[in-house]
This record gives structure tokens, sequence and C-alpha cells, in this order.
């Protein structure tokens, strides 16, 4: 049994849309924690790790672990159908096959999602040390993302003791974005030395979106290593996603 009522929808309206660009199927763990989800894209390229803590629900219930495999694009179709005023409840009884969404506003709607059986072999992210890491407000970093991608289809994050620097070089074309320590939208940088690595923009165009949860952001990687990046809205939600670097041969 699963009884979670959410009056901050935008929550749920502004991750698993970004969550489904990326992945088509998701299976949800929800526990007296929270509900959550840790899945790998298809390609092994990026790993979404979400979660919403059962502080985030005005009401949270749950009877053990329950797993939820759902398809992403119902769940986005009827989330699209839920305005950011409205109260969201979901349910999930002890034998049910479906998942049950009631949506409370002027009027009250209920849409039910069958569930899907899904396998996810969960991938071994406990295993990654990143020793360099920042944090900065995620308005820049869209843009950066935005500048390289007029130029080619990857972008090299560049980390040092004291600057972060992003870089694209095209055929005739190249764009950099450069942030300091003590800048403006710098809010914290630690790195002992010199890191490098290139990641696919096809992937960060859609990781970035989930600046509309967060306006700040933290990033860490390493030297041709995976870069996880991530947004929280504290005591409610975290949603950061692991990207393999790009390695030029």
């Amino acid at each position: 049994m699963l009884k979670a009522t959410l009056t901050d929808v935008d929550l749920l309206k502004n991750s698993i849309p970004i969550i489904a660009e990326i992945i088509d199927e998701g299976l949800f763990r929800a526990d007296k924690s929270g509900i959550s989800l840790l899945s790998p894209d298809r390609t092994m390229v990026s790993v979404i790790d979400f979660k919403v803590l059962s502080s985030a629900f005005e009401s949270y219930e749950v009877d053990g672990e329950k797993e939820i495999g759902l398809n992403l694009a119902n769940f986005v179709s009827v989330l699209k159908r839920v305005k950011s005023t409205d109260k969201l409840a979901l349910e999930l009884g002890q034998k049910s096959n479906k998942l049950k969404i009631t949506v409370e506003g002027e009027s009250r709607r209920v849409f039910e999602i069958p569930l899907i059986d899904i396998k996810v072999e969960k991938p071994p992210i406990d295993q990654l040390a990143f020793p360099g890491s920042m944090e900065v407000e995620s308005r820049l970093i869209e843009d950066g993302i935005a500048d390289a991608d007029i130029v080619g289809d990857s972008v090299m994050f560049e980390l040092k003791p004291d600057t972060f620097r992003m870089h694209s070089k095209g055929d005739v074309s190249t764009a950099e974005l450069a942030i300091g320590k003590g800048d403006t939208g710098m809010l914290g940088i630690h790195a002992k030395e010199s890191m490098a690595a290139r990641y696919p923009l096809e992937y960060l165009k859609k990781m970035i979106k989930a600046n509309k949860l967060a306006s700040q952001m933290s990033i860490e990687l390493g030297n041709d290593y995976p870069m996880r990046i991530g947004f929280k809205v504290i005591d409610k939600l975290s949603l950061s996603f692991i990207l393999a670097p790009r390695v030029e041969e």
C-alpha cells in the first residue's frame, strides 16, 4: 500500500519530463524515506538518480517497500494535465496493477496508469570517487551549454583550483565560458589540481533543464572521468545525473 499527497506538484512537473527525455521506462521505489529512481539509460552513457523525500509530501504512507514500474510517457501525459495550483495524490493498493493518480483543484479528476514489469540492474555509482567539485549558479552552465551547442556536439569541462572553464571547438568556430573563484555565480570550487574531460552535448542539453528545480547546481568530475551534476530542493527533492566522458581517439 502506498498513499502520498503532494501539494507542490511542480516538483514532479519539473523533473519527470526531463527524466523521460533520457529513459522511457522507470522503476520507482517507495519506502519510508520517499520515492526514488536509480536507472541508467539504454546506451549506458548516463545514470539518473532521483528522489522525492517523504518530507516533501503533505501526507505519506507506505507499507514496506513498493516497486512501481511506469512508462514515463504515460506519467508525463498525466502530469501535463495537472496545474501548479492543484493537489496530487498517488495511490497503489496492495494487489493493484495500476497507479491511481487523483488531481484535486477546481474539480476532482482521477487517472490510472498501468504498472509494467521492469528489471533494472543497480549501476555501481557508489564506486565513483570525484577528485574535483564545485557549486555554481545553474544559469551560467545553461549559457555555456547553449554556447557550445552552436559550435559542436561536445564540450570540454576543465576544473582548476581557482577556475572553471567550458570550451568547444568546431570546424571553424569556438566557444568558451570561464568562471573564477570569487566571481558572481561561482559559489564554491574544490580542486587540488587541474582536471578536464569532454562530454556529449546531446545529454547535457536535456540535463540542464533541471535548473527549473533549483537555481544552483553542483558539478563533480575528474580527468577523463564521469561527471555528476546535481540539483536539490532542500528537504524535498534531489535529482542528479552521471554522464560518461567522450574519449577522443
